[in-house]
């Protein structure tokens, strides 16, 4: 086992790798794919994300990402909507489909939906979504028509879990928006999904995340057994141990700063990767602070770390709620901050 790493050490690496000390010059479909996957929950908060993270960036790109198929909107780890690339969204969802499958059978609508063979919903409801694609509630009140003692909204939520369904556009554009419309993944791209090999998913994570424990990687895809690849990839990678005495995994290149490389203040939006990546989540933000995350607010990263979120009002004014207080050299590069995200807002 290696030396041990200090949450500061910790969290220089995941600002480095998630493109939050420097913005890089990358398309958004290079920035999509290395981050592997952006949370989507909220329609507008990639855009935000990708500003974030890259030099000179415009909604345009990844709208023209999602309108041409080159990235997808779609339920995938953890049971909750990212944006993807179209390679990524055809590879990673066959891995949640077992913790959907389990959804279904002690999830809130477990009761509801006893009895019900999910293939054969499945089967129906993909002929309906790739013939006309709407919304699953909409396609649930179809489906009624031959399961007539079930309530729609619970067919069309066994319809969210058992196919691979991408949101369309408009769903997620910056200059518009609209409701969930969905088709299944392969209607959308016009190819089947293919598993990618878990090993991949693995050293694919690290590259974004690491170093991490095992049970970091479980908890940000929702994977179980992972312990299995890991010990098959553990010849090619590098071990230490956190502060809590953990073993933690990392590649050998990877990179590692000194804790003591300085960090611009960086706003995240709602429910970031960086907050939701890992069992573990002291290397960015404190046990107490994980309610805005979990309220889904977006927050401020001073010198590495969440200190505040952040909110903006319909004409696009920026304020910010300190979780601490700050020394005002700091509050004036957080509000400097913001100034670059409003006037960057406004504009577009």
């Amino acid at each position: 086992m290696g030396t041990t790493l200090s949450q500061d050490q910790l969290n220089r690496a995941l600002i480095e790798r998630q493109m939050l000390r420097e913005r890089a010059d990358l398309s958004a479909l290079a920035t999509i794919e290395h981050l592997f996957g952006i949370q989507a929950q909220e329609p507008k908060s990639p855009y935000v994300g990708l500003w974030t993270r890259l030099q000179n960036f415009q909604p345009k790109e990844l709208e023209d990402l999602l309108t041409n198929r080159e990235a997808v909107r779609m339920l995938l780890m953890r049971g909750t909507i990212h944006l993807v690339s179209a390679r990524d969204a055809l590879g990673l969802r066959p891995h949640t489909q077992l913790k959907l499958d389990r959804e279904l059978q002690s999830g809130p609508f477990a009761a509801r939906l006893k009895g019900l063979d999910f293939d054969e919903i499945a089967e129906a409801g993909r002929k309906i979504l790739d013939e006309t694609p709407q919304g699953t509630a909409e396609a649930g009140k179809q489906l009624k028509e031959r399961w007539p003692d079930r309530e729609h909204t619970v067919l069309g939520n066994a319809l969210r879990n058992k196919l691979a369904l991408v949101q369309l556009p408009p769903r997620g554009l910056w200059h518009s928006s609209g409701r969930a419309v969905c088709t299944t993944v392969e209607n959308w791209l016009g190819r089947p999904q293919q598993a990618m090999d878990r090993q991949e998913l693995v050293l694919r994570y690290l590259k974004a995340f690491g170093p991490a424990t095992v049970m970091d990687a479980q908890q940000w895809s929702g994977l179980t057994r992972l312990g299995e690849v890991f010990q098959q990839l553990e010849p090619g990678l590098v071990t230490f141990r956190n502060e809590a005495g953990k073993e933690l995994f990392d590649l050998p290149d990877a990179p590692r700063p000194d804790p003591e490389t300085p960090v611009p203040v960086r706003l995240l939006p709602e429910f970031d990767n960086i907050l939701l990546a890992h069992a573990d989540r002291r290397r960015v933000i404190a046990d107490d602070r994980l309610g805005v995350v979990i309220g889904g607010k977006p927050t401020v990263l001073v010198d590495g770390y969440v200190v505040a979120t952040w909110a903006v009002s319909k004409e696009r004014a920026i304020s910010v709620d300190y979780i601490d207080e700050q020394p005002r050299s700091r509050q004036k590069a957080v509000a400097e901050e913001c100034d670059r995200l409003q006037d960057w807002m406004r504009r577009n």
